[in-house]
This record gives C-alpha cells, structure tokens and sequence, in this order.
C-alpha cells in the first residue's frame, strides 16, 4: 500500500529554479564488447555510444517539469565527466532541450572520481535539484548519486520514480517493496532516479537539433583528485555448456543432472 504523506517545499524555492542532469556515455546495449590483447582494458573500436538510459529518463523528466513550471524553472544543464568522445551525447542532450552542457574533460575512472568532479563544479555554480540515474548499463556501480550528494553535504532520495509539480509544492515519490513512498527532504537535494522517472525517453526533432549547435557547451578543467580504485584484469564470462536434453519420463536421470552437475539439490 502507498504512503499517503506529501513531500512540500516552499514555493519561493520554486522561483529561478536550476536542475542539473547527471550522464554517462554508455555502449549501445546490442554492443559485442571485445578485450585487448592483454585483457587490461576494453577494446573501444567500433563501439556505438549512448546516454545512460536512466540518465536519458531523468533528463526526459527534467525537461518535462520545466515545461510545467511556468517559468519557475530557468535552465536546466547537462553534465558528463569524460574526453571529447563524450560530446555527442552532450549535443544530444541539448537537442532535446537542456538549456546548455558541461564536459569535465578526465577520463571517467571509476564512481568516486566521476562524483568528486561533478562536485567541485556544483560547488562554484549552484544548483537546486540533481538529477542522477540508478546506474549506467555498462558498469552498474549505482554509486556516483549518493557519492555526489556526500560531498555536497546535501540530501539524498534514492530509488525515485515519480518528481512532479502539485500547485505550488513539489511532490517526490519513491519506489519501495509493495508499493510506494513519499519522503522529505530540503532543497538543495539530489534525486538518485529509477525505472519509471519518465515513460518514455525523448527523441530530438529536427528544430531541437538545429537549436542545439547554437547552445553552450563548455568544457571544464578536471581538478587534482585520485580515483580510489583500479582496473587490473578484464575477462570475458565463460561460455554456457551445451543444453542437454532429458526425457520426460526419466525423471531419475533429471534428479542426478540437477544434483551433480547444476549442485541445486
């Protein structure tokens, strides 16, 4: 059963409002990933990338809520941490409407890395809602959301389905087991957004395209910070044994596979 409490912020938050959208630069999901030779890192060649797709939800959202505030909300930024390879998906995000963009220019090392940079940059420009997704598809850390609001020193709501406008308050719902919950928090706060965030992810139009070269994208210098962690090894998943065929009727030879070989009885 659902919470019936409401989350309210005073509207005067609501005034010139700044929504930050974190997102990570991902191989397409149909990608073959290939190792190099030495297994050191992850052979790049040919690889066609995307936005995060609950990145791609929340940015989605983000500029649903814009449209909706009636002018509360003022700009709405995307950011990525990465090398130039990341700048198509910055273009993109400006295409469906984000007001502008910001590349950190550093080599996205691991959670840690990639959160204390985005940081340092909130720290010198402000903003009062951070969208960032679960986890990017390639990696899975489901880290960079809560280490971001750690070293702001603001609140944090995870696994957030459902951000929208009542009136003059601001409504955020989260997921949780058997139903759904609605939680407080202050702004300056970041939204750790799940599966649900937004319906579908928007498709840039032809205008949205043509306006999104005339946008802002800036580049910023990475600042001195060690990553906390390091690749050594990459290795590819072992290959499936061949499925084998049992005959219904033997059921005895079926008990012998599961507890033998599969080790499930």
């Amino acid at each position: 059963m659902s919470n019936p409490m409401k989350t309210v912020f005073h509207p005067l938050k609501f005034k010139n409002m700044k929504i930050l959208v974190c997102i990570s630069n991902v191989p397409d999901t149909t990608t073959k990933i290939k190792l190099s030779g030495d297994k050191k890192s992850v052979d790049m060649t040919g690889v066609q990338w995307v936005i995060n797709p609950w990145d791609e939800l929340a940015l989605t959202r983000a500029m649903e809520l814009k449209e909706k505030s009636g002018g509360k909300i003022e700009k709405v930024t995307a950011i990525t941490v990465g090398d130039k390879i990341c700048e198509p998906i910055l273009r993109k995000a400006l295409a469906v409407g984000a007001d502008n963009a910001v590349r950190i220019d550093a080599v996205a090392s691991d959670d840690y890395y990639v959160a204390a940079q985005m940081a340092e940059y909130v720290k010198k420009e402000s903003f009062d809602m951070i969208f960032a997704g679960i986890e990017s598809s390639d990696y899975n850390g489901s880290a960079v959301g809560s280490m971001l609001s750690e070293f702001l020193d603001i609140p944090s709501i995870s696994s957030v389905s459902n951000v929208d406008f009542e009136g003059d308050s601001f409504v955020m719902k989260r997921t949780i087991d058997g139903g759904s919950e609605t939680v407080d928090a202050a702004l300056p706060m970041v939204a750790v957004v799940q599966k649900g965030i937004a319906i579908d992810p928007r498709i840039p139009a032809m205008r949205g395209i043509m306006m999104a070269r005339k946008k802002p994208l800036s580049v910023e210098a990475p600042v001195d910070i060690e990553a906390t962690s390091e690749f050594i090894e990459f290795e590819m998943p072992q290959p499936k044994p061949p499925v084998k065929m049992v005959d219904a009727e033997n059921v005895g030879e079926l008990f012998s596979l599961l507890h033998e070989e599969a080790k499930v009885l």
